[in-house]
């Protein structure tokens, strides 16, 4: 495999999250939000979406760059009809090392075996409650929180790893820190902790509303003791903490208190073929009017490098200087 091509700050193009539908069941307030998503929200027809083979082509491009994970996104991704079949042609792509996908889990009953055969070996898990009231009063009351419970167990049973991605917002659900944790450690689920962020321009963000990592961890630890524990790999996204009984791992991802843009290793492919070189971007690059136009693999992989050699996004560092009322891309767009 090729080294990886490197961006203006020296960071390696390593992970590639591919969006393979802007629809989703649920209307998370802080994603998707019903007042905004409704009814009559204009998703993309068939025709704009990428096709299968195209995302396929895609990746295999971007693996010549050096690209060894992607993460399958959406909306919800288990929407996309035959999502398995994708899996299936996203596997023997030479470098490819990790294919993890993340979903709000209500379908995963369905498809948790036939996406683990396919070459999945991870599912993050979103769920922000433990109680029906509250988690349907942050998912646009689209679900109970048993249906996602029972999306994990059947991934685990599947043999897949179940990662739980919880948001955490200050007076919505901020008291369920400590009783998650308590659950998801004796089901030895890693739990993460995610800051909430002001991603797209429909959440209502406000600082005032974010839980810090700092403040997460104290009233864990204060119940459970955590000490701090070594990443993975470079460029991990989560800054992982380990019971001190257990040695079960917990993390939190923290791109507003304590941003990692230094060590930011991921590109974003949204539904439509759109390359995003940061979660936080307001703008992208047409990538899928140039598969459907006569130029080589080789000339749009040769355009991706530029792209990320350009690359000096640092959003979550500059955001509270002059970049936070910049408009930016929808999460429910390119995942997260």
């Amino acid at each position: 495999m090729n080294n990886p091509v490197q961006d203006s700050l020296d960071r390696p193009l390593r992970d590639l999250r591919i969006s393979v539908t802007d629809k989703c069941n649920f209307r998370c307030r802080y994603c998707m939000p019903a007042g905004i998503f409704g009814p009559d929200y204009p998703f993309l027809p068939k025709d704009k979406v990428l096709s299968f083979e195209e995302i396929a082509r895609l990746a295999e491009m971007f693996a010549g760059l050096g690209v060894t994970k992607l993460r399958i996104t959406g909306g919800e991704p288990l929407l996309r009809k035959d999502l398995p079949v994708l899996i299936g042609m996203l596997k023997p792509i030479p470098g490819i090392t990790d294919i993890a996908l993340t979903t709000n889990g209500v379908l995963l009953p369905k498809f948790a075996a036939k996406l683990k055969e396919a070459g999945v070996g991870r599912v993050n898990v979103s769920l922000d409650s433990l109680h029906d009231e509250t988690f349907r009063y942050m998912n646009g009351n689209r679900s109970g929180v048993q249906a996602v419970l029972d999306g994990m167990e059947a991934a685990a049973e599947a043999g897949l790893q179940v990662k739980v991605n919880m948001v955490v917002q200050k007076g919505v659900n901020d008291h369920e820190i400590v009783e998650m944790a308590a659950f998801f450690k004796a089901r030895k689920h890693i739990l993460r902790f995610i800051e909430f962020m002001d991603v797209g321009n429909s959440n209502g963000w406000r600082l005032d509303d974010v839980m810090t990592k700092q403040e997460i961890i104290q009233r864990i630890h204060g119940e459970m003791p955590v000490e701090p524990a070594d990443p993975l790999y470079k460029g991990e996204v989560a800054s992982k903490f380990r019971y001190k009984d257990t040695g079960e791992e917990l993390g939190v991802i923290s791109s507003v208190s304590d941003a990692f843009c230094s060590s930011c290793t991921r590109a974003r492919i949204s539904a439509e073929g759109t390359l995003y070189t940061c979660l936080f971007a307001s703008k992208g690059y047409d990538l899928r009017d140039k598969l459907r136009s006569d130029l080589t693999d080789e000339e749009i992989q040769a355009y991706i490098a530029d792209i990320w050699r350009g690359r000096k996004d640092r959003y979550s560092e500059e955001r509270r200087s002059q970049t936070k009322d910049l408009p930016k891309v929808e999460m429910s767009h390119i995942g997260g």
